[in-house]
């Protein structure tokens, strides 16, 4: 079988990596080679909101270095991401252009539920052990240089997640304007990250019982190295992880610096870091520590791999993504039956109009978390649903989708109960990222409008809210859509709905839908 030689590029908040990887189907992925060298791009973006032409410039020089490396292992295939520090800063687009001027690397960037998803498909490509970890309550903790990710897990599904704007770079920076003495520094830090853990707590971790943490992000897997050197597999004791945690906080900055081998820099951002990870340790109450000693590197070839089917995952991502969008509907009291119905109407209607949309299992991923949501407004006003729908959506991350899906789910639901403009759909995205995949501002406006037509008419069907549709059969004949239903109840509501959107769904498939009722006998 052919080895498939791969390049993954990350352009972190504090340093850049590159990882080169073989793979292929039969031994799946691999690590050959790995590259740091650590660069705190954050630690301009985050004082002063952009990078600076030293860093630009030192930077350039890595990745060029990153590229020569590449050439000599003869790779073709690379990937390259920045996240928080690059995608913060004011003049991020000048920077990644002279990225692409100077070292000829494309790197493109992304938003947190982008970044995040790729990071558990780092964990759940060790394949068994995730499997079966997620089974019972599970927590992974992501922890990053500018921000912190928690997900929930049990029963092999994503329960749900939220972003912490703290991360081990992000926190160091804060308290350093703070002229804190030595001994209020921990204390503080342990203060600041309680009080941004509290409303998770509250909110999603009532009588849920956790039984282990997964710790993830570039500073735990140093501290698993160099500082739980007690460790004999990647799992420890949650009371073993506490006594590395107090012994490392008790060390002065020259101690960790000697005792794990590292620069002050570096030294500095262990003591927040490991401070996010015990602080969600004992707010979880997790028995267990799982350190799978995977970076964002092993994420990219991981997403890679699995995009190009040169391995396969057992864990569903997508089920994970409309787990997360249920649990958002669920949130905003969405009507359970009701957003069920449309999703799985949605569904139906997309895949027998295949022929006439051209659109791909990406697009109806987009159409599901719509149909879940496209109720979600309502919590805050009903008689100005739409906007309030908009609002939520564009205000709520949804992992692993990135910030223009994120639109286009927003819009599609917009749309679903006000005028289509053609001419009017909003996009805050910068296009220019997505020249190669053709998405213009008119293609991303055209995909709107067919995912629109599609959720209206199956909202239509259940404009009762009482699912009478649900046994529909749906077939195109002779340029028709037609639904036959076969119900003893009167389908008032939904005819009356139905009319109002066929108009809409022809004009942009150039079929007529048409609603055939039969009352049962």
């Amino acid at each position: 079988m052919a080895i498939k030689m791969f390049a993954a590029i990350d352009v972190g908040s504090f340093e850049l990596e590159m990882g080169i990887y073989e793979i292929s189907q039969s031994f799946g992925i691999r690590e050959v080679d790995h590259l740091r060298h650590v660069l705190a791009l954050g630690k301009d973006t985050y004082n002063d909101g952009k990078i600076g032409y030293g860093l630009v410039k030192e930077m350039c020089q890595v990745l060029r270095n990153f590229t020569e490396i590449m050439k000599s292992y003869r790779i073709t295939e690379y990937r390259a991401y920045a996240t928080s520090a690059m995608r913060e800063a004011k003049n991020s687009q000048i920077v990644l252009d002279q990225i692409q001027v100077r070292t000829g690397l494309i790197v493109k960037s992304i938003n947190n539920s982008e970044l995040r998803l790729m990071s558990y498909k780092a964990v759940a490509s060790k394949d068994a052990a995730f499997q079966k970890t997620v089974q019972k309550g599970t927590a992974i903790i992501d922890v990053g240089f500018g921000s912190t990710q928690i997900s929930l897990f049990d029963k092999d599904m994503l329960v749900s997640t939220q972003n912490i704007f703290l991360g081990g770079l992000r926190m160091r920076e804060m308290i350093s304007r703070w002229n804190l003495s030595a001994g209020e520094v921990v204390p503080v830090m342990e203060e600041l990250v309680d009080n941004e853990l509290y409303p998770f707590k509250r909110i999603y971790l009532k009588e849920r019982e956790i039984k282990c943490l997964i710790a993830t992000g570039e500073s735990i897997l140093f501290m698993a190295k160099s500082g739980i050197r007690h460790m004999e597999s990647d799992r420890v004791s949650a009371e073993q992880f506490r006594s590395f945690y107090n012994r490392l906080l008790s060390m002065r900055p020259e101690e960790i610096e000697d005792y794990y081998g590292v620069d002050r820099e570096y030294a500095s951002i262990l003591v927040p870091s490991a401070i996010i990870y015990g602080r969600v340790l004992e707010m979880t109450g997790a028995e267990t520590v799982w350190i799978p000693g995977v970076s964002l590197c092993d994420g990219i070839a991981a997403e890679y791999a699995q995009e190009k089917k040169l391995v396969k995952l057992r864990h569903d991502f997508n089920g994970d993504i409309l787990s997360a969008a249920r649990n958002m509907a669920k949130r905003y009291k969405c009507h359970g039956a009701h957003i069920q119905e449309v999703d799985r109407m949605a569904s139906e209607l997309f895949d027998v109009t295949k022929k006439y949309h051209g659109l791909g299992e990406r697009e109806r991923l987009l159409l599901r978390i719509a149909a879940i949501l496209h109720d979600c407004g309502k919590f805050i006003s009903s008689s100005r649903e739409t906007q309030s729908s908009y609002q939520i959506i564009m205000a709520t991350e949804i992992i692993g989708i990135s910030h223009l899906e994120r639109e286009i789910v927003a819009n599609v639901v917009r749309y679903c109960n006000q005028e289509f403009a053609y001419n009017g759909v909003h996009l805050e995205s910068d296009l220019s990222q997505y020249e190669g995949r053709g998405l213009t501002k008119r293609a991303v406006t055209i995909l709107i409008a067919k995912l629109t037509a599609i959720l209206r008419l199956a909202n239509a069907l259940d404009k009762s809210q009482r699912q009478k549709l649900a046994g529909a059969s749906l077939a195109v004949k002779d340029g028709k859509l037609l639904i036959t239903a076969t119900c003893q109840e009167t389908i008032i509501l939904e005819r009356a709905s139905f009319d109002n959107t066929a108009e809409f769904f022809e004009e942009i498939f150039g079929i007529q839908p048409v609603l055939k009722h039969k009352r049962r006998v």
